[in-house]
């Protein structure tokens, strides 16, 4: 394995090798991390493991994916703004074709019959996949009493009083800052070694940055605002995700719940089970997970498509929210990268990011339950007790087919152990051979 970068990376391998790894980023963000580490690291030797760990620790850092992040900080290392942006879009490009593609194919296919019946095996396998990913989370983030504290504490904020998802998670992250400054091991801090950090960027060059990227960020919004006002579904898509990518910390599951309540609830774009739909289509396509809000923008826009067809109006929802969605990730890291050194003797910051991912853990669990109640019943209610707010399944309403259907998934994926493509694959046939069997469902 080479010790040493290849500091004369060509651009034109970059390209090549990115390319790749965009079609074949299957398997959420640790999937795609270690694929990007054999391949810059162990087999071309284009950045020091030590350069990869410290960018991997500053990607954990900030808002959206971490993966698609650390794609464009190696871009960026090597070839400077070109390469970020090469690297950083080559990443996300296949898979937001594919999830284009796929939601068309929803959106015109949805009142099939055989649609909606592979389907249900789509939803069963996510609430699978989202509890697994919970289990996984928990396993890793929780390794402290106060972590877990924060963890069942964001879980009763959500579940029981509805509080608004932001608040829960940046809260949790400002309490972590205070106890990594007053006992930083409640957090599993530890002191971090190696010289002290290199002098920082000039203010003045990092604020220019972040306001053209930051213009870059807002002027597809600032072009439907011209052309067709605040009233226009596609305004609300681009505010709407481009405050979702400031929050987004934890990755997709994290913010799913929270995305869930306010396309359905709020805007009224979609019905509660599409978004699990949206989620499985996700799972199935290379990049990151994220690309899920992209299947939102594109029904919300196909359902309210004046001036345009609805397939027009899809195709510019799903353009605008990843546009607003990964634009962000770019202002990140362009503004943020040469500070790399100085924030991993941050402890006050690492601290704030180590309360978070405990709080997210909470907040996946409040999604599972999400998940479980709108896959297995027909009708959920939300209803307030009191100061709580809790939603409440009809028992006559359970879908005896998404039940065995669910089982089916839990069983291949914790006893199996079968990769998420293969299970998905499955629970598809499933669904279909399970509309021939007659079970009752309300």
């Amino acid at each position: 394995m080479p010790t040493q970068p290849n500091r004369t990376a060509d651009f034109a391998d970059l390209l090549r090798v990115f390319a790749r790894i965009g079609c074949l980023s299957f398997g959420g963000p640790a999937a795609q991390i270690a694929l990007m580490h054999s391949e810059v690291v162990d087999r071309l030797g284009w950045v020091r493991e030590q350069e990869y760990l410290h960018a991997l620790n500053f990607c954990h850092l900030l808002p959206g994916p971490e993966a698609q992040q650390l794609a464009t900080w190696i871009g960026w290392r090597l070839h400077g703004l070109k390469g970020g942006l090469a690297a950083g879009l080559l990443f996300v490009l296949p898979g937001a074709l594919l999830m284009l593609a796929l939601s068309t194919l929803y959106a015109l296919a949805a009142n099939l019959d055989w649609f909606s019946a592979a389907f249900l095996g789509v939803k069963a396998a996510v609430l699978a996949i989202v509890v697994q990913a919970l289990i996984r989370i928990a396993g890793r983030a929780l390794d402290t009493p106060v972590k877990q504290g924060l963890a069942i504490s964001a879980f009763l904020a959500l579940f029981l009083f509805d509080l608004p998802f932001p608040a829960v998670v940046l809260g949790a992250g400002a309490l972590g800052m205070i106890v990594a400054a007053w006992r930083p091991g409640w957090l599993a801090l530890k002191p971090v070694s190696g010289d002290a950090p290199a002098a920082a960027p000039t203010w003045r060059a990092m604020g220019r940055t972040a306001l053209a990227w930051g213009a870059i960020w807002a002027l597809p919004l600032a072009v439907v605002l011209a052309t067709l006002g605040q009233s226009h579904v596609l305004w609300d898509i681009g505010l709407f995700f481009s405050q979702l990518a400031i929050v987004t910390f934890g990755g997709a599951y994290a913010v799913l719940a929270y995305m869930a309540q306010e396309a359905v609830q709020t805007f009224g774009w979609l019905q509660p089970g599409e978004m699990a739909d949206g989620l499985g289509l996700a799972e199935t396509t290379p990049g990151p997970l994220i690309l899920v809000t992209q299947h939102v923008g594109f029904l919300a826009a196909f359902r309210s498509p004046e001036p345009f067809s609805p397939i027009t109006a899809g195709i510019l929802g799903a353009a605008l929210t990843t546009w607003v969605t990964f634009a962000p990730c770019f202002l990140w890291i362009f503004t943020f990268a040469p500070w790399i050194d100085r924030l991993q003797h941050a402890t006050r910051f690492k601290g704030g990011l180590a309360a978070l991912t405990a709080a997210v853990v909470g907040v996946i669990a409040n999604l599972s339950i999400w998940f479980a109640l709108h896959v297995l019943f027909a009708r959920v209610t939300p209803t307030a007790i009191g100061p709580l707010y809790v939603q409440l399944p009809e028992l006559a309403s359970f879908d005896a087919r998404a039940g065995l259907l669910s089982l089916a998934a839990g069983l291949i994926l914790f006893r199996l152990h079968w990769s998420i493509p293969r299970t998905l694959a499955v629970l598809v046939l499933a669904g279909l051979a399970m509309a021939w069997i007659p079970l009752g469902s309300a």
